[in-house]
């Protein structure tokens, strides 16, 4: 039985655990990235909108604004050297009623409280940090730019086991009998975060999918949309958004159902009917669009709480990062400071200065990045472009 050590296994190669990993090793300590899939970035941040929020419409004081808050100012940061592509496409409310305009009024007086620029003019509130990215080539990047600088990353390493070791380390078992011993592990393993939990007799949250899906299409000619179009959120829910994609494709969706089989990654009948109407009366000119594609994602949602970070109440060096929503790519860069910083106040490592990662290696693409997940997930036989870096 072979055995590997490091000082931090983060496992879940999502956004979140591709921004753990950077995050670590940006701060000089040696970390192992561990992905069950062919690839990186197949479920949850595959599948999403691409969109990064500002925390405009998020609620002041909470874990999560403070981590989107924080993301943002890291993005404008990181995001020459990660070398990934960030439309500040901006977005816009449009109010029509008194209701939609009390709304528009109280988000506005949210955003001032987070600190997040808006503008209001004649019922619209327009929020111009709103941006638009490839969440896949987003994740490739933040494992790869880790992996140049040191880190390994490896895909198809299922995880089996956690147990404890001496010394507070932590043994992670894998599917193909090989273990790793390190000072901390990290549990970033999105939908089945609470799987991964369970293999240390844990249970910090139940995670379930909520699926979102989507319509993609061309943009109709002379017509391409320019800024992200969101609905005024009510009592129901935030409702369907149209917004550009880095390709130039238009989207709309999502629908938000509560489900329970996280591996049903399927669009399902009635979607067409729930979110088209409702994207042709924000964005006229989609009727006019050819629809070129659908997709479906499923988002780890939590019972009764998200964004649970904490140490695991029963295996000591290992902390869960489980139940991070729709916000999540939006939040990512934040959480692994975050995190990062975390497992530096329990003792298991120590954070030198943040140092810039070499700029990784462009990625092969084989079509655009909500393509890959749903044609994986309709078929896990296809081809996913593991990342080039992989060491």
């Amino acid at each position: 039985m072979a055995t590997a050590d490091t000082q931090v296994v983060v496992i879940g190669g999502g956004i979140v655990g591709c921004a753990v990993a950077h995050a670590l090793t940006r701060h000089g300590v040696k970390a192992m990235l561990l992905e069950s899939e062919p690839a990186l970035a197949l479920g949850a941040s595959g599948s999403n909108s691409g969109i990064l929020h500002t925390g405009f419409d998020s609620t002041p004081g909470e874990l999560e604004t403070q981590l989107i808050l924080r993301s943002a100012v890291l993005r404008d940061e990181l995001a020459d050297e990660l070398g990934i592509e960030l439309w500040r496409c901006g977005a816009r409310l449009h109010a029509t009623t008194d209701d939609e305009r009390a709304a528009v009024l109280a988000l506005a007086d949210n955003a001032c409280a987070n600190g997040v620029e808006v503008h209001i003019h004649e019922g619209s509130l327009a929020i111009p940090g709103e941006a638009v990215t490839d969440p896949v080539a987003f994740a490739n990047a933040l494992a790869g730019a880790a992996a140049a600088a040191g880190a390994t990353v490896r895909l198809g390493a299922r995880v089996t086991g956690l147990a404890p070791a001496t010394g507070g380390r932590v043994v992670i078992a894998l599917a193909s009998g090989e273990q790793v011993v390190a000072r901390a592990a990290v549990n970033c393993a999105g939908l089945h975060a609470d799987a991964v939990a369970r293999m240390a007799d844990d249970d910090p949250v139940t995670v379930y999918p909520r699926k979102g899906e989507f319509f993609v299409f061309s943009a109709p000619a002379g017509e391409p949309l320019r800024q992200i179009l969101l609905p005024v959120p009510s009592a129901v829910g935030k409702g369907v958004l149209v917004f550009p994609t880095v390709g130039g494709q238009i989207v709309a969706g999502p629908t938000a159902r509560e489900r329970d089989d996280k591996s049903d990654w399927s669009v399902e009948a009635d979607a067409a009917e729930l979110i088209i109407p409702r994207a042709v009366a924000m964005y006229p000119p989609l009727a006019r669009a050819r629809q070129i594609g659908a997709y479906a994602g499923l988002r780890p949602a939590g019972r009764q709480r998200n964004y649970v970070i904490e140490r695991s109440r029963t295996l000591p060096g290992l902390t869960h990062v489980a139940a991070i929503r729709s916000t999540g790519l939006s939040a990512a860069l934040g959480i692994g400071e975050h995190v990062a910083a975390m497992i530096a106040r329990q003792g298991a490592i120590g954070l030198e200065p943040a140092r810039p990662l070499p700029t990784p290696p462009p990625q092969p693409t084989t079509g655009s990045w909500w393509q890959r997940a749903a044609a994986y997930h309709a078929d896990p036989s296809t081809p996913a472009a593991p990342m080039s870096t992989e060491r």
